[in-house]
Order: structure tokens, then C-alpha cells, then sequence
């Protein structure tokens, strides 16, 4: 009897193999009857959180399940692929994965589930409660990643929000459907801005997006900042630092989403999302974990295209309802010119600036009224307070530009009326941008406190060609 040849034995091994997997089927055919099999390919590489798979074909943005076991599943998203060769991300925990384990496609959508149930809840990136309070019961439907509206369809801004903090609403005026940047660096106070704005706004609905911060954040933000009194009027999406990359994407999508769906019921919703920095990250992760080159400061492209789209979902709808969304920006180092900020910047309708000299000196919240600008409130408010507020501006960037000379004593009194008008005028400047945190200034007190910065007695002794106008309301 002749020896097989190698290509025999090959074949032969082959045809094994092949019967065995047909008799696994069979197999799974007679205990499941109601299964449907569906066309499966096998894990070839991991390398990080990237995935590799082939024998399959998804469509970018599919959802498919890797089967560890009988009784665990790691769910993963195609985030893309290279040839035959297919790039997964997964959405959470992966360990237990080995060579060669099975991945089939499953069937998903990109609609997310959103109802009235949602508010006074705390939900994950997946829309999943995390609060305890039991299932949700959602009977609409949104899409994750929102539907553009057209530009001209949408109404333009006129209307000026309450926010409840005195220096933004009379220097930095916020109207409805308006997109705001608040850029600050770690530790200045970003998140108690963002607290007293949450309970002071006038808002039918509040709903906060925590991406990518510190998991102890999240239950203080809810008990010590929203209270039970705010919390019944938001939703909550939490995807902390801990969860996936793909995650903290969803999560800042969802509470977009969510945003959207009360918006087109002609509702006014607050957005506030903390931080734009880490759903950059976030992306950022992926796209480098997937081979796409860095192109800004380790940020590849994708990073830049993505912000607008986020962004420009939110604003004003069709149907009178707005989204005003405040977006946080962590300047790396206070650096105001690193790439996310640079990009949020340009897309944004204004930013304001977190100081860390003054939250240093204990001003808060510590807002740094000269580097701060919002564009539409020449729209939103009358002229006499738009000038007002440039009056003010010029009064305290004159003091901000001589505080060296005059804490020395370099500075003779008499020398220059501007700087003279500074100095008498500085401590009722600073008074109206200082707000304890638990204490809300309506719109109206606002304006008043403004009127009543701009006329100290020193002022009124002096003969000026011009005097700061009266707000008229």
C-alpha cells in the first residue's frame, strides 16, 4: 500500500474539516430548530481594541457579535475595513476572546429609542438605565446620527435665554437655538458653570451629555449640582472615561438625539455637553487604532469632520422648538490654540473662557470677559445694551492692561483719564462678573446690575463728550 502524498494528505485534512463543520451545522439544526443560520467568519488579530475579522462582509457602522462561548457575546461595531479583511471596535468589556472565535453579523439599526420616560432618568451610551429606576419604556424612534436640516429651513436666532448667571447674561448674551464653547483648562470651575446653568436656565428641557469625564463626576453632578428638582426635567447620558471609545461617540450622539426628538416638539432644550475634547479623543482612538495617519497634533482628519456634525445638529428647528447647547473644550496646559479648541472655535457661535488666574484669586465663576465673545447678540438684545456691554469691555480690558503698573504704584493718578476711569471703576466691574453658585440673577436683574457698574460717583463728577446710554427694555 503506497504512502498518501502531502497534497493527498492536505486535501484529506481539508475534507475533514469540512465535514466536521457541515455535521456542526446539522447539529445546531437539530437541537434549534427556528435558528437561521447566518454567514459567520472567524477573529484573526487583535491588536488594542481593533478587531480583525474575515469571511463575512458588514457595511460600516453594522453591528456584529463575537461568540466567546455558548453563553457570552461580545458585541462590536465595523468601523472599516482593509480588502477582504474587516475592522471591529468593541462596545465593551473584551476579555475572553481567542483565536479564530466565530463573528456573525447581527441585525441593527441606527435608530435609538426616545420618549417622554426619558426625563428624570440616567442612561448609558447605548441608552441603557443606569440609574436603577427599571426598564424604559420608549415607544419612538430616532436616528443616532441625526438628519441634517436645511440651513435655509432653519429660523434664525432673535430670541435672548435666561441662563441665570449674571456676567453671560449681560456681557456674553446667549440667544436660543445658539451653540456655545466653554473652554477652560482642569480645574477652574468648568463644571460649576455648567451646574448653575443647568438649574437657573429657562428650559422645558435639560439634557446633559457626561462623555469621557471621571466616573465619580457623574453621581456628584447628579445629587450635589441637579438636585431632584432639576433631574426631573433632564436626562442624563453618561459614558465616563472608563467605558469604550466607541462608546463615548454613541454617548455624545444619543444625548444629541435625545435633544433633537424634544426639540421637534416645539420644545426649548438645554444641551449641555462635557466635553467636545473627549468625543475627540474618542475618535481619535479609533481612527489611529485603525491605521488612519495623524494629521494635527496626533488628531487625524476624521476628528475634524466629525465636530461639525455633531454640532450642527443642534439649534434651532422648524417648528419653534431650539436646541441651545453649551459645549465644554479642555484647553491642554490652558493652551487656547490646541487643534480641538481651534476647530470648536471656528464652528461654533461663541466661546467663553475660563481663567485660571482668577479661579486662582477665588473669582467665580472665573470668566475671562476679554477673551470671551458671543456672536449673535448683536441680534438678541437692544443697542443700548450692546454698548453698554462694549463699554464695559473697554473700562475693565483697560484696568486688565495696567493691573501691573498700578499694583507696584507705578502709577500716578492724573496721567491718563482712561486708566483713571479704570481704577474708580474696576470694583463695581468686578462685582458684576463674581455669582455665588447657589444664587441665580434673572435677565432683568442682570441689566440692572449692569446699569449700576457703569456709574460710580467718580464717573458722574467727570465732564466726558460721551456717557454710556440707558438700557432700554
Amino acid at each position: 500500500m503506497t504512502k498518501p502524498t502531502d497534497s493527498a494528505a492536505t486535501a484529506t485534512n481539508r475534507s475533514a474539516k469540512w465535514r466536521g463543520q457541515l455535521k456542526e451545522c446539522q447539529h445546531r439544526l437539530d437541537t434549534n430548530p427556528d435558528e437561521v443560520l447566518a454567514i459567520e467568519g472567524r477573529l484573526t488579530r487583535m491588536v488594542g481594541l481593533t478587531l480583525e475579522a474575515v469571511g463575512f462582509r458588514a457595511p460600516v457602522g453594522s453591528r456584529c457579535e463575537i461568540l466567546v462561548s455558548d453563553h457570552n457575546r461580545i458585541e462590536a461595531e465595523v468601523v472599516g475595513f482593509s480588502g477582504e479583511t474587516l475592522y471591529l471596535m468593541p462596545t465593551g468589556d473584551i476579555r475572553g476572546l481567542v483565536p479564530n472565535a466565530r463573528v456573525r453579523p447581527i441585525k441593527s439599526d441606527s435608530q435609538v429609542p426616545v420618549s417622554d420616560a426619558l426625563l428624570g432618568r440616567v442612561v448609558d451610551g447605548a441608552g441603557k438605565p443606569l440609574d436603577g429606576k427599571g426598564p424604559l419604556k420608549c415607544r419612538d424612534r430616532m436616528p443616532l446620527h441625526g438628519e441634517p436640516i436645511n440651513p435655509l429651513a432653519r429660523a434664525p436666532i432673535r430670541q435672548h435665554l435666561d441662563v441665570g448667571v449674571e456676567a453671560i447674561n449681560a456681557l456674553l448674551s446667549v440667544g436660543r437655538g445658539q451653540r456655545m464653547g466653554l473652554f477652560a483648562g482642569s480645574g477652574v470651575g468648568k463644571s460649576v458653570l455648567l451646574g448653575m446653568m443647568t438649574r437657573f436656565t429657562e428650559a422645558d428641557v435639560i439634557v446633559v451629555g457626561l462623555i469621557g469625564e471621571r466616573g465619580r463626576e457623574v453621581k456628584e453632578f447628579i445629587e450635589d449640582i441637579l438636585g431632584d428638582e432639576g433631574l426631573s426635567r433632564a436626562v442624563v447620558v453618561a459614558s465616563p472615561a472608563d467605558h469604550s471609545p466607541l462608546m463615548r461617540l454613541h454617548g455624545a450622539m444619543l444625548a444629541t438625539s435625545i435633544a433633537e426628538y424634544f426639540r421637534d416638539q416645539g420644545k426649548q432644550v438645554l444641551l449641555l455637553m462635557d466635553s467636545l475634547t473627549r468625543y475627540a479623543q474618542a475618535q481619535r482612538e479609533i481612527a489611529l487604532a485603525i491605521g488612519e495617519p495623524p494629521a494635527t497634533k496626533g488628531y487625524p482628519p476624521s476628528v475634524f469632520s466629525l465636530l461639525p456634525q455633531l454640532v450642527e445638529r443642534a439649534g434651532n428647528g422648524q417648528n419653534g422648538g431650539a436646541i441651545t447647547a453649551f459645549y465644554t473644550v479642555l484647553t491642554e496646559g490652558d493652551d487656547q490654540q490646541d487643534p480641538v479648541a481651534d476647530a470648536a472655535r471656528a464652528i461654533l457661535d461663541g466661546h467663553i473662557v475660563l481663567s485660571r488666574q482668577l479661579a486662582e484669586s477665588g473669582l467665580y465663576p472665573a470668566i475671562d470677559i476679554e477673551a470671551s465673545i458671543s456672536r449673535v447678540m448683536p441680534q438678541i438684545v437692544a443697542p443700548e445694551h450692546l454698548e453698554r456691554a462694549q463699554y464695559f469691555k473697554q473700562i475693565y480690558a483697560t484696568y486688565r492692561q495696567n493691573q501691573d503698573l498700578i499694583n507696584i504704584g507705578a502709577y500716578a493718578m492724573g496721567t491718563d483719564p482712561k486708566i483713571d476711569e479704570a481704577i474708580a471703576m474696576f470694583p463695581s466691574l468686578q462685582a458684576l462678573i463674581q455669582q455665588p453658585m447657589g444664587q441665580a440673577v434673572d435677565w432683568q436683574q442682570s441689566l440692572t446690575e449692569l446699569v449700576a457698574s457703569l456709574e460710580p460717583p467718580v464717573i458722574q463728577q467727570q465732564t466726558t463728550s460721551w456717557q454710556p446710554p440707558a438700557i432700554i427694555n
